[in-house]
This record gives structure tokens, C-alpha cells and sequence, in this order.
């Protein structure tokens, strides 16, 4: 369960916005979207493995050094 305590003389909207910050970050939201509709588990396997080659590809490309520009 997520909480968010309101601080002393903190506008509603500021909370708000900190709420959606720490729902946003505990992957709520997005549990809740795939768990409201059926997904193959080929289709789940498929997206998982593209998520996987994407992290891998950002990761080399954090270690590479930058191109030069010249």
C-alpha cells in the first residue's frame, strides 16, 4: 500500500504529484495494466527477451566511449 504523508502547510497538489511519483517507481500502474488482460506466454516470452536485448544494447552503449567529432 502506497501512503503519502501530507507535510505541514503543503499544497494538495505537490502531494499529489508525489504520490504519483512513488506509485510511478513501484511499478503498481504498470502491474495493474498486465494483470487486467490475458497475455500469451509466447507473446509474454517475446517481450520480456526484447526488453532484455534493449537493456543489454543501452549497457554497451554506456560503456562505449563517445564517438569523436572531429
Amino acid at each position: 500500500m502506497t501512503k503519502v504523508l501530507l507535510k505541514e502547510n503543503e499544497p494538495f497538489d505537490v502531494a499529489m504529484r508525489r504520490f504519483r511519483r512513488t506509485v510511478e517507481r513501484t511499478g503498481l500502474i504498470q502491474e495493474l495494466k498486465s494483470r487486467m488482460a490475458y497475455e500469451k506466454p509466447t507473446t509474454e516470452r517475446k517481450r520480456k527477451k526484447a526488453a532484455a536485448v534493449a537493456r543489454l544494447r543501452k549497457q554497451i552503449r554506456r560503456a562505449q566511449l563517445p564517438k569523436k567529432f572531429y
